[in-house]
């Protein structure tokens, strides 16, 4: 994947800007019920509840493949995958950091490969993997503006 040198400027550029983010106990508090809220309703399989945490313009990126979800249809379509492909899967949280930047979780993940994912059709096998997720936070909209996703779990294992 290319990045032009405008688009590394602007990326250093964000990553100063949270960097410099002060931290104020409210917004504390407010990301922390707004992580709660997200988690509960992805337990719940509450698509609404999880919309409800997101910025309009959010995006969701799937970092190893460089597949993103744009907005919320773009994060509804990926829930809705997921929540089809693993309808049993289970997040277990491993570790978790709160901030003005937003959130950072770890979570051991497990669940049955039923439906498809990635474009692979479904297998049946009971799968484990880990995930390290990062919720950015937007400060002005005080919602999350998306998940960057990395996973253990290797989208060609499914496809043999």
């Amino acid at each position: 994947m290319s990045t032009s040198k405008s688009g590394i400027l602007r990326q250093k550029e964000a990553v100063l800007e949270q960097y410099k983010r002060k931290i104020d106990v409210e917004e504390y508090h407010i990301i922390r019920e707004e992580y709660k809220i997200h988690s509960i309703a992805e337990d719940n399989r509450d698509i609404n509840g999880l919309m409800s945490t997101l910025t309009d313009d959010c995006e969701y990126i799937l970092v190893q493949t460089g597949q993103s979800w744009k907005g919320k249809v773009g994060a509804t379509r990926f829930y809705m995958e997921l929540l089809t492909a693993f309808p049993d899967i289970d997040f277990q949280l491993q570790n978790f950091v709160c901030g003005p930047q937003g959130v950072y979780e770890e979570a051991h993940v497990t669940a049955t490969h039923k439906g498809t994912w990635l474009g692979l059709a479904p297998t049946d096998k009971n799968l484990e993997w880990d995930v390290a997720i990062f919720f950015p936070w937007d400060p002005e909209k005080k919602k999350f503006s998306g998940e960057r996703i990395f996973t253990t779990l290797d989208a060609r294992e499914l496809d043999k």
